[in-house]
């Protein structure tokens, strides 16, 4: 059976269905299957009907000696019958369901489940489900699987025809024959029509490791495919003239950046290309190194180019990039959507650019380094074409999303890793409270009082731009910005949102810069790139309605310097500050992504549909063991993958695409 055949080739399912079955994320065979259940009905408890007992919920295996249709005062049709067992006889009560007259046939077995309860003083199973035995039992007397349903599809339907498509697969194994789980055939059997719910688990471990070991494998092969037939520049490391370009800088470097560097410049010194991660919490001076990075391409005679995700962030790479090429002359040029700098009629050394800088023809053979910023705002196909600029580049991608250790060991198999986990020295703890609305009036007073008396500049982040009909109690940028110029009457005011143009941000943001405003209300497009350091204060409103990662990046737009600095979190959700209450202790990035993924899961921290994380059907990324086992099973499977032509297909042609590294 070919898995990746349309669900409407299988019998009994036509175009009509498949419609239906498409809603549910059901287009293949494969999907058919790989459609689990989300929860399990015990049903195994089965009583004679002597035995019955009101209140008790069971499963009667009997014939039908009765039924017929009974008119309510209100004209509606309730369906009375009666089911004996050779113990004793029960009254059956559906309503509204009139065809079951005419579809059950008096003396026809019968197995039902449902609750026994009173009808007209006599003990009666009322709405009970039902199946009319053939063989096995699949709707009673078992552990039960509930599907995700939708109009015009049951969990009842779904589980005939999933058990008819099992029962006639004969699919080989995928997997190596000595990994201690059971055979996938069997697995999926097993998650679909369990013994136990124990069975259901172990089932369920086997297809999370599939899930798990295909990606590991997809990024192995990437890995391999890319240092085996990718060759570059070997850059020449003049470690005097970078020690040189480190001492102007006005700062010291941390111990992990002088590590992450080291790592950095041996790649660089390879004849094959650097693909590396480099992650940082916010603030912890990823951009140095990348400019680092970007010097030793200069004295190489090659070209870097930048890109960034927003605007914004470019122009802050821009503006960085400049102060600290200045003195070596190197030319710097900026690349966005309203631009109109083209790069091929330049001699710039450094390119900074954002989406935009990739509509351009940029395959130029003195592009030597390529750095992606903030990497997992990037669509897949975006990396790959960012990474194919020059003939063959080194990559550098970096992110300050912090990115729980289960996650990086599952998405970036194919990539070196380079962490910074310390922030530059003398810098404090951003203060975090959490604010409830009772408190909101005084929180005013002390925000203002910090702004008159240390000259203190403030973000006021809402999470939407206007003001929405359904969430009227989420506060938004437009309407905040025009109360708040009534509640600090003595202060300047900007707004800055995604609709402004880019001529309009620039204006508001240069005078925020300059300390002509005070407070700038914003949307979360000020979540990376903006380094003010007069910025004290950080206040986000609706903070419920982000992330813990989410609001550690917000809140990294203040401390900045050596004043203290503040993070308010108003909220009016009082089942959530338990949940905001970790930001109040936790400065670090990673127990806090820790933490989210636990509250909130990948999908929802990092957009999976959106960024091009997978959004795994079995398998979390919180499995750390199981990571590491599939990670472990993939490094022996790869150098003799060509004794598996089932999962040679699986990667090349289902859920894996091999695509450049990214």
């Amino acid at each position: 059976m070919d898995l990746s055949s349309p669900v409407t080739t299988l019998p009994g399912i036509g175009g009509a269905l498949g419609k239906k079955l498409e809603k549910l994320g059901i287009k293949t065979v494969f999907d058919f299957l790989y459609h689990l259940p989300f929860r399990y009905e015990d049903r195994t408890f089965t009583s004679a009907v002597d035995r019955l007992q009101p209140g008790e919920t069971s499963t009667v295996i009997g014939k039908i000696t009765s039924l017929k249709n009974e008119f309510t005062h209100r004209g509606k049709f309730i369906q009375v019958g009666q089911v004996t067992d050779g113990t004793g006889s029960i009254n059956v009560i559906w309503f509204n369901q009139p065809y079951l007259v005419k579809s059950l046939a008096k003396n026809q077995g019968i197995a039902l489940w449902g609750k026994v309860d009173y009808y007209k003083n006599l003990p009666a199973l009322v709405s009970p489900d039902f199946e009319i035995p053939s063989g096995i039992l699949l709707h009673m007397g078992r552990i039960v699987p509930i599907y995700p349903e939708t109009a015009g599809i049951s969990s009842k339907w779904l589980r005939t025809k999933i058990h008819h498509l099992l029962s006639v697969m004969d699919t080989a194994e995928i997997l190596p024959p000595d990994i201690d789980m059971p055979g996938w055939l069997a697995a999926l059997k097993d998650v679909h029509f369990p013994q136990n719910l124990e069975t259901a688990r172990v089932a369920r471990n086997r297809l999370a490791f599939d899930e798990l070991f295909l990606l590991q494998l997809a990024s192995l092969i990437r890995k391999d495919i890319w240092e085996r037939t990718r060759l570059t520049h070997a850059f020449i490391v003049d470690q005097e003239k970078i020690l040189k370009f480190m001492n102007n800088l006005p700062f010291s470097l941390t111990a992990s950046q002088n590590r992450s560097l080291k790592e950095i410049l041996s790649d660089l010194s390879l004849s094959r290309p650097m693909n590396r991660l480099l992650e940082g919490d916010v603030g912890s001076g990823k951009t140095v190194v990348a400019a680092v990075a970007a010097y030793v391409a200069h004295l190489n005679g090659f070209r870097t180019v930048i890109l960034a995700p927003t605007q914004i962030l470019a122009e802050q790479h821009f503006q960085t990039f400049s102060a600290m090429f200045k003195p070596y002359g190197v030319d710097i040029g900026l690349i966005t959507g309203a631009s109109k700098l083209k790069i091929e009629n330049t001699k710039l050394k450094i390119v900074v650019g954002t989406h935009a800088l990739l509509s351009q023809n940029l395959n130029f053979s003195d592009v030597g380094l390529v750095v992606i910023d903030e990497q997992h705002r990037f669509g897949v196909m975006q990396r790959s074409r960012a990474a194919k600029i020059g003939e063959t580049p080194h990559t550098l991608t970096m992110t300050a999303t912090p990115i729980p250790r289960t996650v990086a060991l599952a998405m970036y198999g194919d990539l070196d890793l380079s962490v910074l986990d310390a922030k530059p020295a003398g810098r404090l703890p951003v203060k975090t409270w959490v604010v409830p609305e009772y408190k909101r009036e005084s929180s005013y007073k002390w925000l203002n009082d910090q702004m008159v008396k240390y000259a203190s500049q403030a973000f006021w982040v809402c999470p939407f731009i206007e003001d929405s009909d359904t969430l009227t109690s989420v506060k938004a940028a437009k309407a905040e910005f025009i109360h708040l110029q009534e509640i600090f009457p003595r202060l300047k005011l900007g707004l800055l949102h995604g609709k402004l143009k880019a001529a309009e941000k620039n204006d508001v943001l240069d005078k925020f810069r300059s300390k002509k405003l005070d407070i700038l209300v914003a949307t979360p497009v000020v979540e990376v790139g903006l380094d003010i350091p007069g910025a004290a204060l950080m206040i986000i409103e609706g903070a419920e309605r982000f992330g813990l990662a989410q609001l550690h990046q917000l809140r990294g737009r203040v401390g900045r310097s050596q004043i203290q600095s503040y993070c308010l979190l108003f909220t009016s959700d009082e089942t959530g500050i338990t949940r905001l209450k970790n930001l109040e202790h936790l400065d670090s990035g990673m127990e806090l992504a820790e933490a989210d993924l636990k509250y909130r899961g990948p999908g929802e921290i990092y957009g999976t549909a959106q960024h091009g994380f997978p959004d795994f059907k079995v398998a979390t990324y919180d499995d750390f063991s199981l990571i590491e086992k599939a990670r472990s099973v993939a490094q022996k499977t790869l150098p003799k993958l060509q004794e598996y032509p089932l999962l040679r297909q699986l990667i090349k042609e289902d859920k894996i695409h091999i695509i450049e590294p990214n």
